[in-house]
């Protein structure tokens, strides 16, 4: 990689990040684990959830149950798999490298993001092509809503992957960004929305999670365009962002 010319110096940093972002990209297309967090497992959840009673939804159950599967996509890819594989990466020297070649530190981060938001847009056509197979039948207006929905949702969910692989060793963040999957995607109001878990609805709405769930469901809805749930993205966004820059460590 290091030998690329698309990494040379005399190459504009667009053609540079674009470079790391491809590579990047091939790193998570291989990863057999990742894919299975990010593509099967959500695929199974969504055909479990439509096919079963449990928990009481409104009818037709699919049009809730398709935006979280996509809302808990986003996160597999943008948080569970950023966070271990940046973790490793520290770990192992790669990061420190990689940060030494011409696309520089600011470039590679964005060249993660950048592959994060590729490989979303598939799995979110894939998954929704899947939904459109089971019977669900989105609101127009959220097919126009679900990328800047999806584009929120990796910006938070890739900052927050940062923050936790820069500050822990890696074995830590194999286990606590496992945990926090889970934990997110039973309670933190993704698959499901909060109120339909233990009434959490006042607490998960302004969680990053649940405000990118009640997105894509309130968008795919067509319940309303989800100009409060965006709003709660950016600024989970922004802060998280900030607390990136102040505290990532590019080694161990």
């Amino acid at each position: 990689m290091a030998a690329d010319t698309a990494l040379s110096p005399t190459q504009p940093q667009g053609r540079r990040v674009l470079a790391q972002a491809r590579f990047e990209a091939a790193i998570l297309a291989r990863n057999g684990e990742q894919l299975l967090v990010s593509l099967v497992l959500p695929a199974l959840a969504m055909v479990a959830l439509i096919a079963s009673s449990y928990p009481e939804l409104p009818e037709p159950r699919v049009a809730l149950v398709v935006p979280g599967v996509l809302a808990l996509a986003v996160v597999s890819t943008a948080f569970t798999g950023q966070a271990i594989q940046t973790g490793f990466d520290r770990r192992y020297g790669v990061l420190r490298f990689l940060a030494t070649t011409p696309v520089g530190t600011d470039g590679l981060l964005a060249g993660k993001a950048v592959a994060v938001a590729g490989v979303a847009a598939v799995q979110l056509l894939v998954l929704g092509a899947l939904g459109l197979a089971l019977g669900w039948r989105p609101d127009p207006l959220g097919l126009l809503t679900a990328p800047v929905t999806a584009v929120l949702g990796v910006w938070v969910f890739v900052a927050l992957a940062l923050l936790l692989a820069g500050l822990m060793r890696a074995e830590a963040v194999l286990a606590v960004a496992n945990l926090v999957w889970v934990l997110l995607a039973g309670l933190g109001g993704l698959l499901l929305p909060g109120d339909t878990v233990a009434g959490l609805g006042p607490v998960v709405r302004w969680l990053p999670s649940g405000a990118l769930g009640d997105a894509f469901r309130d968008g795919m809805t067509g319940a309303a365009v989800p100009l409060l749930q965006w709003a709660v993205l950016i600024v989970w966004g922004a802060l998280l962002s900030l607390a990136v820059v102040r505290t990532f460590r590019w080694r161990d």
